[in-house]
């Protein structure tokens, strides 16, 4: 496993391992909370626009040749990144560079193409806004960041996409897709010199030039809103509550990952237990905490019959109570880091999320964050460190709740 600095000025990290496959990833630090208000939801834009076709490629084109080998590729955007990548049979590694590359530098963002991506857009959104739970998440982050583009939807708004022109979006690209921005992953059974050699080829010194883009920090000086609540013509009440964190190179980080995990992670988990399995209040119940560079969040997320919601919403409360007051059990606790950490190790044999593993990390840390720090990280907490944690963060102060209620009739 290596890092290195392309002649362009793009890192890449390339981690062969025995495979039948290799996985190729472009990572972007562009994401929703770098844009203005005026250009919500372009990264999201951006991220389908590259697989719109590029001069010398046209969409079927792209489509075909990933596919056409066996392979398949997609993309994401989040808060902080956009991802493109693809996974195909070992011997077509030079293909997936060629093609990702390409669409990465020399996008057409043609205006037909770019209109009829924009509909698409729009109906995706229309889409998650006819899911409760989605709607209750998105209420949720932006209750708990106000005034900053972290509470921002990542695909943005009809209102906020229409403005937008095929010249807005280069120049977004211009001065947002730079190498200093951006990080190369190779992953899977290749030979790593030929793939150096593909990657300087791919990626030429000087194809763009501009200073890079700083996301403003959130301002912890403004509250998260308490509480906030939607009606919808739905059967079932959403409800997700959230904390509002430290960010992601906070030393915390490995016990906040673990208290997570003893919260609502799994069937075995507190949250699971109590609401679902002793009480049979919610079909699911899970929690997340989420890390962005300068702050996070901890959320947990059920769905639950309306005439029952205060009452799961109590012993939600009391399991948050019992976590932040008693220390947790050394059973437990080495119970819950053996989950994590095997959890970790199994996600690893899969060439795609080693690929995205490597990547992601680079990208937030600027360097090689190997498997063992991770799990030597988890294997360090202690039942102190979960306590002090959780006082920490599950405080009134931190906290919002949003939900999503049956309209009534």
């Amino acid at each position: 496993m290596q890092l290195t600095t392309l002649k362009s000025g793009v890192r890449a990290v390339l981690a062969p391992c025995e495979a039948e496959s290799v996985a190729f990833g472009i990572f972007v630090a562009s994401g929703s909370r770098h844009e203005n208000a005026d250009r919500a939801g372009i990264s999201h834009f951006i991220e389908h626009m590259l697989f719109k076709g590029t001069p010398t490629r046209r969409p079927i084109d792209i489509t075909r040749a990933i596919e056409g080998r066996g392979g398949n590729f997609n993309a994401y955007t989040g808060e902080e990144s956009t991802c493109f990548f693809a996974h195909l049979p070992s011997e077509y590694l030079a293909e997936a560079v060629d093609i990702l590359s390409d669409m990465y530098l020399h996008a057409s963002i043609d205006k037909e193409e770019f209109a009829r991506e924009r509909s698409v857009i729009i109906e995706e959104i229309r889409m998650y806004r006819d899911e409760p739970d989605s709607v209750a998440a998105e209420n949720l982050q932006r209750a708990l960041f106000p005034r900053s583009p972290l509470g921002a939807p990542i695909a943005g708004s009809a209102e906020s996409l229409a403005p937008l022109t095929p010249d807005d979006m280069r120049r977004y690209i211009a001065s947002h897709y730079l190498p200093s921005n951006t990080v190369l992953a190779i992953t899977g059974a290749f030979e790593p010199d030929r793939a150096l050699r593909l990657l300087d080829d791919a990626f030429p010194r000087g194809y763009r030039k501009a200073r890079p883009f700083s996301a403003a920090p959130v301002d912890f000086s403004l509250p998260p809103e308490a509480h906030v609540s939607e009606d919808k013509d739905v059967n079932q009440t959403q409800l997700a509550i959230g904390y509002r964190t430290f960010g992601i190179r906070d030393e915390r980080k490995y016990a906040a990952t673990v208290l997570d995990a003893i919260m609502g992670r799994g069937m075995s988990s507190r949250l699971f237990q109590q609401v679902r399995e002793k009480r049979g209040l919610s079909y699911d119940i899970s929690s997340r905490w989420q890390f962005f560079a300068d702050a996070g969040m901890f959320t947990i997320g059920a769905g639950l019959d309306p005439a029952k919601a205060e009452k799961a919403l109590a012993v939600i409360d009391r399991e948050i109570e019992r976590v932040a007051t008693r220390k947790v059990s050394r059973s437990e606790l080495e119970r819950t880091k053996e989950f994590l950490i095997g959890n970790f190790r199994l996600s690893h044999e899969k060439v795609l999320s080693k690929m995205l593993y490597y990547g992601t990390t680079v990208l937030t840390f600027d360097r090689l964050v190997s498997t063992q720090e991770q799990i030597d990280g988890i294997r360090a907490v202690t039942s102190d460190d979960v306590l002090a944690v959780a006082k920490d963060v599950l405080r009134p102060q931190n906290r919002s709740i949003s939900w999503v209620v049956p309209r009534t009739k």
